[in-house]
């Protein structure tokens, strides 16, 4: 066995006692996360790389800008991971619990390894984002105008959202029953 092999082994035995013990008895599917990194990591490079080869220049996102990606990030990601309709989506990763609010479902993650790490990315809103954000601001590279139509639309379900609950807040504080 020469150096590198032996190098390279010992790095996998210590980086496999730090997972067990990080995990302790918890089903932490760590190796599905680095993919998941690896998976991100690489589309972001992706973007950089067809961005500066079709010589596109950075955008310079003003605070409106921020504002309606960060409403359209949101919104989507409430969709994809709460939604019923987008429930056939998440359906292989999670099992179907009940609702935990208007238009949304609650679901438990199912599963080890790779399908774990997909039902907790989908079910999570949190989770989502990050990559939604990221699509939109690679969309806006390629498509500004049509992913700012995209990004509005999104916002302006995110705000008709919003005053169904005031609405609904208001009616019950008239009834009384709030």
């Amino acid at each position: 066995m020469n150096s590198a092999h032996r190098t390279w082994n010992a790095l996998h035995d210590r980086l496999d006692r730090e997972a067990r013990r990080y995990k302790a008895d918890e089903d932490r599917p760590l190796a599905a996360y680095t993919g998941a990194m690896g998976v991100y990591s690489a589309t972001v490079l992706g973007l950089a790389a067809a961005a500066r080869a079709a010589g596109r220049r950075l955008p310079e996102p003003g605070l409106r800008d921020v504002a309606l990606h960060a409403v359209a990030t949101h919104q989507l990601a409430r969709l994809l991971a709460k939604d019923p309709v987008t429930s056939p989506l998440r359906m292989p990763f999670t099992r179907f619990r009940g609702t935990s609010g208007p238009a949304e479902l609650q679901e438990e993650v199912r599963g080890s390894g790779a399908r774990k790490m997909m039902g907790e990315l989908l079910s999570c809103p949190f989770c989502t984002g990050l990559w939604i954000a990221t699509g939109l601001t690679g969309a806006s590279l390629f498509a500004p105008r049509a992913t700012r139509l995209a990004a509005a639309t999104l916002a302006a379900l995110a705000g008709a959202d919003f005053l169904q609950y005031a609405r609904e807040a208001a009616r019950q504080a008239a009834e009384g029953t709030a």
